[in-house]
C-alpha cells in the first residue's frame, strides 16, 4: 500500500489517498476536486506508473469533498467502480433530493442553534463559493458494515463508524492488525461531530460508540484521512474520548456560569470567533454535547436555549475509555 499526500487548503490540512496495487488497482479516497489536488494526484500516480485511466476501483471512507471529490472524475475516465456506505452514497451520486434535504436540514439547524443572520449568510456564501470542490457525481456501489472488498489478496473489511459522517467507514486490513480509518480518528485534530454531517442523529453518542469499536479492535496502527500514520491508535481513540468528556464538563460550566444558552452561545465560549466551515463546525459540536446532555436528563431545552437541571454522572454519560 502506498500513501499519497494531497494538499487541502479548504479544510483540515493535508489529505491522504491510499493506493493498493493489486488486482484491481484501487484507491482509497481521492482528495478534493481542485486543480491543485487533481494535479498532485495525477503526478503521484504517474510516479508509480499509473494514470487516472488505470484506476479500477475507488473505495471512499465517507462523502466529504476532501475525501470523495475526485471520485466521479476518475470513474468517468477509467470506468472504476466506486464503493461507499449506503448512508453516504446519495450525496456522492449528487442526488438532488439528498442534496436538498442536507441543505434544508443545515439551514434549519443553524437557525435553531441561534446562529446570527449575518453568520448564516457568511456560512452559506462560503458553501456556495466552494460548491465545485465536491466534483463530478459518481455511480456508487453501496457497502455496509461487514462488507469485504478483495484487492489482489488484500481483503478490506468494512467497519461502519458513524459520527463525523453518517456513512463513515474504516477498512480493516492485514488480518485485523491495521486499518484505514478516514476521519474516525486523526493524529492532530479531533474529528468534528455535529456540524460536519448534520444528518447524524445523536451525533456524540454515535461517535463515542465508534471510538469504542476502534478501542475494542485494538489495531497496531492505522492510516488516517489526514496527516501521518497513527502508531498507537487505541491510545489516540482513548485520548479523543477523554477530550469529549472534558468538553462536556466545559459545556456544563458555561451553563452553570451563564445560565440558559443556545448552541451558538456555548460555541462562542468554547471556540471564540469562527470563520469558514468552522462557522458550522463550532455550534454543531456544541449542539452534539448539549443534545447528549439533554438525552441524559442533565439539561432541558426551552426553545433554542438549554437549561441545566441536574448534574450528570459523567462516568455513565461518557464512560472512561
Amino acid at each position: 500500500m502506498e500513501t499519497i499526500s494531497l494538499g487541502n487548503e479548504e479544510f483540515e490540512g493535508r489529505n491522504n489517498a491510499y493506493l493498493l496495487e493489486g488486482e484491481p488497482v484501487t484507491l482509497v479516497d481521492t482528495g478534493i476536486a481542485t486543480d491543485r489536488t487533481r494535479e498532485q494526484l495525477r503526478e503521484s500516480l504517474a510516479d508509480r506508473g499509473y494514470d487516472f485511466s488505470d484506476v479500477e476501483r475507488i473505495v471512499l471512507t465517507h462523502w466529504h469533498p476532501d475525501h470523495a471529490g475526485l471520485a466521479g472524475e476518475i470513474q468517468a475516465e477509467s470506468g472504476a467502480t466506486v464503493h461507499a456506505h449506503a448512508a453516504d452514497a446519495p450525496l456522492i451520486e449528487g442526488d438532488p433530493e439528498a442534496l436538498s434535504a442536507l441543505d434544508e436540514r443545515r439551514r434549519s439547524l443553524v437557525e435553531q442553534w441561534g446562529m446570527p443572520p449575518e453568520k448564516r449568510e457568511e456560512l452559506f456564501d462560503f458553501l456556495d463559493a466552494h460548491d465545485g470542490i465536491a466534483g463530478e457525481p459518481a455511480d456508487v456501489t453501496r457497502i455496509e458494515d461487514g462488507t469485504t472488498i478483495d484487492v489482489g489478496g488484500t481483503v478490506l473489511e468494512t467497519i461502519h463508524t458513524p459520527g463525523h459522517a453518517a456513512g463513515l467507514c474504516c477498512f480493516e486490513l492485514d488480518g485485523g492488525r491495521e486499518a484505514l480509518v478516514g476521519d474516525a480518528i486523526l493524529p492532530v485534530y479531533t474529528p468534528n461531530v455535529g456540524g460536519a454531517d448534520v444528518r447524524v442523529d445523536r451525533p456524540l453518542e454515535r461517535y463515542l460508540d465508534s471510538l469504542r469499536t476502534l478501542i475494542e479492535r485494538d489495531y497496531e496502527r492505522v492510516w488516517p484521512g489526514h496527516r501521518d500514520v497513527i502508531e498507537e491508535p487505541t491510545d489516540r481513540a482513548r485520548e479523543i474520548a477523554s477530550h469529549h468528556r472534558e468538553r462536556t464538563e466545559r459545556v456544563l460550566g458555561v451553563l452553570e456560569e451563564r445560565g440558559p444558552a443556545d448552541a451558538w452561545t456555548v460555541s462562542a465560549h468554547l471556540f471564540g470567533e469562527l470563520e469558514g466551515i468552522h462557522v458550522v463546525h463550532g455550534p454543531g459540536e456544541a449542539f452534539a454535547h448539549l443534545d447528549h446532555l439533554e438525552r441524559a436528563g442533565a439539561v432541558e431545552r426551552d426553545g433554542g436555549e438549554y437549561v441545566l437541571v441536574d448534574a450528570p454522572d459523567l462516568d455513565s454519560l461518557i464512560p472512561p475509555a
